[in-house]
């Protein structure tokens, strides 16, 4: 029986993919690298990682929380030579700007800070000949949260496998799945064009977490 999606409790996620899962019995919104997704509702948050992280960030007593899936830019050296203040130098600004995002959305929609819990996935080496970037990704999420003093629940970072995660914000459960056999290469390729797309972008703004 075909399942209607119900309207999407935060309207500015209407970018993101919503289906119903009819293995896990639920609705499910899918993030792709560089997307994120904030909900109030009984539903799924699913991704596959590579070398990108996500973070699953909720407050247990408001009932909302999100998603997020990134990977930290790199800069060239002839752009950091051209004078890179607007651009993504060391990438800790994209960083942050993928972590208050989600964060701040959470907040703004009645989540506050001192309540929210953090369990951290990705960052695998999926190509051994490529510069190991999980590992960035990885050292900066875990300052990240660190110097943010966030509640960090859980985490499963690192290794040579791609993971899929699937999150439920009402609960706080996560599943895992370590992909020992990847069949196709379309992660890989979709990794390496969200990495290429990246490269010496300028970020949009500053963006502070709000206290709420």
């Amino acid at each position: 029986m075909r399942r209607e999606l119900p309207p999407i409790s935060i309207p500015e996620f209407s970018n993101i993919k919503r289906y119903w899962d009819n293995q896990n019995d639920i609705f499910a919104a899918k993030l792709l690298p560089g997307e994120y997704y904030v909900t109030k509702d009984d539903e799924l948050i699913t991704t596959v990682l590579g070398s990108c992280i996500s973070a699953c960030i909720r407050d247990p007593i408001a009932g909302i929380g999100g998603m997020n899936h990134f990977m930290l830019p790199e800069t060239t050296e002839s752009r950091l030579q051209q004078g890179a203040e607007a651009v993504v130098g060391n990438a800790t600004r994209y960083g942050n700007y993928a972590m208050e995002h989600l964060i701040n959305t959470i907040l703004s929609e009645g989540g506050k800070r001192k309540n929210l819990e953090v369990k951290l996935f990705g960052g695998g080496k999926i190509i051994p000949t490529m510069s190991d970037v999980g590992l960035k990704n990885i050292e900066f999420v875990l300052e990240y949260v660190d110097a943010e003093a966030l509640k960090l629940l859980g985490q499963d970072l690192g290794d040579i496998y791609p993971r899929k995660v699937n999150f439920y914000p009402k609960t706080g459960r996560v599943r895992m799945k370590k992909i020992q056999d990847l069949h196709n290469d379309t992660l890989v390729m979709r990794e390496t064009s969200y990495r290429k797309s990246i490269k010496d972008i300028p970020v949009e703004s500053e963006v502070e977490i709000e206290l709420f």
